[in-house]
């Protein structure tokens, strides 16, 4: 018999004994019962039972601690961000749908009195938690719970201030003491979350903790590492069921590419095979995290979103099961779904079913609409419904993952058709160097082939590049007008960069040597020295602006050879204000 259709069975042939039994009547109390057969699994089998996910999202981490204080109703945090009270139709429906797990992100401080040094969770709010997640359980889901952005209280680990870090550590083990000491008799199913995107470079902060910062990118690894690792410890260390229960480890800062780094390190168990991985998933963000009108498609968009997911083999190969926690393309400003949604979401589920990870879809009502029950796409509705765990019950692994290369196959084929719908510079393999900007707005509304793969077609609608062919040594002006966009130009800058892809290949060793910046017209004076350099030795790069460089690296080139005065952010992001037009003008050629 087939492996998935023996362990769906399995499951199926245990609940009815457990109902003929008597033990599984529709109450919060069957959920504290531990089925045997769990704990016979290892991450990666959880993994596989999770099937297909989503979030239940700007629900119980909606941030009321600032407006409502901590002893508001519940209902009052739960709908600040515009959503619904969550019922139990709404769970049910929700696996109606097709999805297995569902994410619920929880803002425990909302009922934290934690500024006077009380660190007690508000019984109703823990009440509310809990009512939620057995919603869920009773409706036959796997639940995941764990402590979001929660107003940014995370930036204390980052301040300067030893007490004020201690104070953080001492928040974030009693609040998951709690959490622990609640749900310690809860089955498997329950899957506890150390924290979100801000494990991470966002522990410095400084939304609570003024004096955030003070961490260095090695501290932020070390520090990330310390908090998962206490997290693990915290659960392990509480009573019941939590001794082995399955604990979801988030990445540094959520990043694939940051969290693959050797610097983040998953933390030690005293129980073999019940650790978990945490990852988001939003590239290209131009395209997913923007509101205005973008489309998705190209060959290489393809290739990317499956050269980044196959890295998470990593942790696979080690044992560690895979979530993709929030992933999703952000319907447009109308409402409306995004050209594309359905194939970006397809290929990561193929990409899902290929490595055995558990996508968790990133929803605001935006997709499942709570008031009407049903996911309000019929394409995303057959998608979601043909890949839940009941829908493929009957194919074996080998039979899904095979499936799943089939299907990602015809997305690159896809991509090839979609490509000659393009006019510009093109590329023929390492023949060709093509310069141009890399732009992220601040708001992330607006971009422009943000990143080292060169993809003219990765931009917001209505953004005009002018790009340049490279041949050799020479000066070259490349430029991005934004006025064509829906809000007529990019809101200062997030990230920017110039790119001359092949640049490494074709051109070692050569210098890029900025001549002149012109923003809107206008000169514009840099606020430091850029550099020359290579992140992934193909694509030369001179950051325009990167925050997120912690130290210029040491195969930096210069013309004089003196970094001293080089930077990463010679665009002052708190001044550029709105750009509707960048032009930059360049010498390329060999170091003298």
């Amino acid at each position: 018999m087939k492996q998935r259709k023996i362990k769906f069975e399995l499951f199926i042939l245990m609940f009815v004994f457990m109902a003929i039994m008597g033990c599984s009547k529709s109450t919060s109390s069957d959920n504290v019962v531990s089925p045997p057969a769990e704990k016979e699994i290892t991450a990666l089998e959880v993994a596989n039972l999770m099937g297909n996910g989503i979030n239940l999202g700007n629900t119980m981490e909606a941030y009321g601690h600032v407006s409502l204080g901590v002893d508001a109703e519940t209902s009052a945090y739960e709908t600040l961000w515009g959503q619904p009270v969550t019922t139990k139709e709404m769970l049910t429906a929700m696996k109606e749908a097709g999805f297995d797990s569902v994410r619920i992100p929880v803002a425990w401080t909302n009922a934290i009195d934690y500024e006077s040094g009380n660190y007690t969770i508000k019984k109703a709010y823990m009440d509310r938690v809990e009512e939620i997640v057995n919603y869920a359980l009773d409706a036959d889901m796997y639940v995941v719970i764990n402590e979001h952005w929660d107003g940014g209280w995370w930036g204390m680990f980052g301040s300067a201030t030893s007490e004020t870090r201690e104070k953080a550590m001492e928040l974030y083990v009693s609040m998951w003491t709690q959490i622990a000491e609640r749900f310690q008799d809860y089955s498997d199913k329950l899957i506890f979350e150390s924290g979100n995107e801000e494990l991470g470079s966002r522990l410095n902060d400084v939304d609570v903790s003024k004096d955030s910062g003070a961490l260095t990118e090695d501290e932020s690894y070390e520090t990330t590492n310390k908090i998962n690792q206490t997290f693990v410890d915290t659960i392990r260390g509480s009573g019941g069921n939590n001794s082995e229960r399955f604990l979801l480890i988030a990445g540094y800062n959520t990043n694939i590419m940051a969290t693959l780094d050797d610097r983040f390190q998953m933390p030690k168990d005293s129980i073999a095979n019940r650790l978990l991985i945490s990852v988001h998933y939003y590239d290209p963000w131009s395209y997913a995290g923007s509101e205005d009108l973008a489309s998705w498609g190209s060959e290489s968009e393809y290739k990317a979103q499956n050269d980044v997911l196959a890295k998470m083999t990593k942790f696979t190969d080690q044992g560690f099961g895979v979530i993709i926690g929030e992933y999703g393309a952000l319907p447009a400003k109308d409402g409306t779904i995004k050209e594309n949604t359905v194939d970006y979401t397809k290929n990561i589920l193929d990409n899902s079913d290929l490595y055995g990870y558990v996508p968790m879809l990133w929803d605001t009502s935006s997709f499942f609409v709570r008031q009407d029950l049903k996911i309000n796409d019929e394409g995303l509705a057959k998608l979601f419904k043909d890949r839940s765990l009941s829908a493929q019950s009957s194919l074996s692994d080998e039979e899904i993952k095979e499936n799943a290369r089939k299907s990602l196959e015809l997305g690159i084929a896809k991509g090839k058709e979609y490509d000659t719908s393009y006019v510009g510079p093109t590329l023929n393999g390492d023949e060709k160097a093509v310069a141009w900007i890399m732009y992220n707005s601040n708001d992330s509304n607006v971009s422009y082939s943000a990143g080292d793969t060169y993809d003219p077609s990765s931009k917001t609608d209505g953004v005009v590049a002018s790009d340049v062919e490279i041949n050799g040594a020479g000066t070259y002006t490349i430029s991005l007008d934004f006025t064509g966009t829906t809000e007529g130009f990019a809101n200062s800058v997030l990230f920017s960069a110039i790119g001359i892809t092949n640049g490494e290949l074709l051109f070692p060793g050569y210098i890029v040597t900025i001549k002149d910046v012109t923003i809107n017209g206008d000169p514009y004076k840099m606020t430091g020295v850029p550099y020359t350099t290579t992140d992934d030795k193909k694509t030369t790069r001179v950051n325009l602006h990167n925050p997120w460089v912690g130290s210029i690296p040491v195969e930096a080139r210069l013309p004089e050879g003196d970094l001293s005065s080089a930077s990463a952010t010679v665009l002052d992001n708190q001044t550029l204000g709105e750009v509707e037009t960048i032009s930059v003008t360049f010498e390329y050629g060999p170091a003298k």
